[in-house]
């Protein structure tokens, strides 16, 4: 169900549409929080959710340094060897990712409409290539694909670079879809429109800046944003 505290009373007529990736359209921050709860583990210590929202969306190495520092592991583990060390774990993980609900109807629905959409991830190619290699058919659907190791993306969210490289290769009006808060800041730092599907678990407070908060892509209404509608309202 969509919160009505971020609904925006009059909402632009958007004519593309981007997508963040991890959460978004993939199941995959699981297997990120499986890898971070066993390697605390071996430190006798426990996950914190809450430092899971810091690290949303943030390029592998930030995020890796915020977690053995905000842990206090960071004398017995460094970001580099921390990212070592999970490599295996996720290298098994990523490609059994599934699509968050809604993904594929959304996607399905926007293509059959002509509506341009494109995918801007903190993902490298590398591990996109494992996390959507059971999904290609929905992911060739895009008009492009931003990855976080392109080259124009210099630094990652929530500095706009991811989104404004996508949207450079569309040059018009965008809405974004996103799950995390740095995403939702790189978007609004990009000066776009923005939808979250946040994680349950997520504070409210991290929700305040997105223009329109909802529980899952189903409950999306694309007319509200000036896009074509859903023939019916099936899920």
């Amino acid at each position: 169900m969509a919160n009505p505290s971020n609904e925006m009373s009059t909402k632009p007529n958007i004519t593309h549409v981007i997508f963040d990736m991890d959460g978004l359209l993939l199941d995959t921050e699981k297997f990120y929080e499986e890898v971070q709860e066993i390697t605390l583990a071996g430190y006798g210590k426990t996950f914190d959710w809450s430092l899971k929202a810091k690290m949303m969306g943030k390029k592998a190495t930030e995020a890796a340094k915020m977690f053995v520092e905000e842990n206090g592991i960071s004398d017995l583990l460094t970001a580099e060897q921390f990212l070592i060390n999970r490599e295996d774990m996720l290298l098994n993980l990523f490609p059994t990712s599934e699509l968050m609900p809604g993904a594929s109807r959304l996607i399905n629905h926007l293509e059959e409409h002509g509506v341009p959409i494109a995918v801007a991830t903190s993902s490298h190619k590398k591990y996109f290539e494992l996390k959507t290699q059971k999904h290609g058919e929905i992911f060739s659907k895009m008009h492009h694909i931003v990855m976080g190791d392109d080259p124009e993306v210099k630094q990652g969210k929530p500095a706009p670079d991811v989104f404004l490289a996508a949207a450079r290769r569309f040059k018009t009006k965008i809405l974004v879809f996103e799950d995390a808060p740095s995403g939702v800041a790189a978007a609004k730092n990009a000066g776009m429109y923005v939808v979250m599907v946040p994680d349950s678990r997520l504070d409210g407070s991290y929700q305040a800046a997105a223009d329109q908060v909802l529980s899952s892509l189903l409950d999306f209404n694309p007319s509200d944003w000036g896009l074509p509608s859903f023939k019916d309202a099936a899920n």
